[in-house]
């Protein structure tokens, strides 16, 4: 298989380590999948994946476990997860996925971001269709060879494995093989670090460094919001 994703990783992992807000996100991700699904990891997968990614961002056990105790309260907000969709400078496609508590607000703030940016907050459905969902696995890289691995997982949905960097595994599959690479990744035994979704562009438009900067920008800016989790692009 190819290196489709190498773009869009490369650019992801360098603003997800510099955001500050990784425990609040994660708290989100652990309210919502409790809420969902119940407070028993074992029976819950969503819960199991936020767990993984807390671990991932060094988060403390007793912060997990008081988030988990504090989402089973009646009184704890009911995160909904909405979707924005948006175009930064120079024609650039941006997904906003949030976690909120008040959608009048949070569209309140984005609109002003993507206008203060030079960008423009847009309809429902304007810029989804350039991307595809993609599920993924972060492993610690097992005692066999890359290409060995990708053959044991590929009956379970994995469309591309790599090695990301010493001793870690990227694993990409189709949103709806999730639970079944899930599955089968735990089943084997190996150690999964962090796992979740995107949203992979299916064509990157490349700019220059000076355009780059203005989009960087409306990119750094949406981060800092207290309501997104997530930002996708298909700039190169």
């Amino acid at each position: 298989m190819g290196r489709a994703f190498e773009y869009r990783k490369a650019a992801k992992m360098k603003r997800w380590a510099s955001m500050s807000k990784n425990f609040t996100r994660v708290g989100k991700e652990i309210t919502m999948a409790v809420k969902e699904g119940g407070d028993n990891p074992h029976n819950n997968l969503r819960l199991r994946m936020a767990i993984q990614n807390a671990k991932a961002v060094s988060m403390p056990k007793e912060n997990v476990e008081r988030a988990i105790k504090k989402a089973m309260s009646k009184d704890t907000s009911d995160y909904k997860e909405v979707i924005y969709e948006g175009y930064a400078p120079h024609g650039i496609a941006v997904l906003v996925e949030t976690a909120t508590d008040n959608h009048v607000r949070t569209v309140a703030n984005l609109r002003a971001i993507f206008n203060k940016c030079g960008g423009s907050l847009g309809n429902s459905g304007s810029v989804e269709f350039l991307f595809e969902r993609k599920c993924f696995l972060k492993i610690q890289k097992p005692e066999m060879d890359i290409e060995e691995l990708e053959l044991e997982l590929i009956d379970y949905g994995a469309e591309e494995v790599f090695e990301d960097e010493e001793n870690v595994v990227m694993i990409y599959g189709a949103f709806a093989d999730f639970g079944a690479l899930s599955a089968a990744v735990e089943e084997k035994g190996f150690s999964v670090e962090s796992s979740g979704f995107e949203r992979v562009a299916m064509d990157y438009k490349e700019l220059s460094d000076d355009e780059r900067a203005d989009v960087d920008k409306l990119l750094e800016r949406l981060e800092e919001d207290d309501d997104v989790q997530y930002v996708f692009t298909n700039m190169k």
